[in-house]
């Protein structure tokens, strides 16, 4: 797995994964919950996962979008 984005902003996060299931490729949140442990700070950004296979056609997708 790659990342193809990282954020703090779990809207974005949110509205990224949407656009990227809207084009098939199926997209993990990770460190989702290290907020809790971090004390929601914005230390440790969350990162938006895809599979190897699927990145290109990911950034493609982000970027026709204007959000790569």
């Amino acid at each position: 797995m790659r990342a193809i984005a990282t954020s703090n902003d779990p809207v974005r996060l949110s509205f990224l994964t949407s656009l990227l299931a809207d084009a098939g490729i199926t997209a993990v949140v990770l460190d989702q919950h290290m907020s809790a442990v971090e004390g929601s700070i914005g230390a440790i950004p969350r990162r938006l996962m895809v599979a190897d296979a699927d990145y290109s056609r990911a950034r493609r997708v982000l970027t026709e979008a204007g959000e790569a």
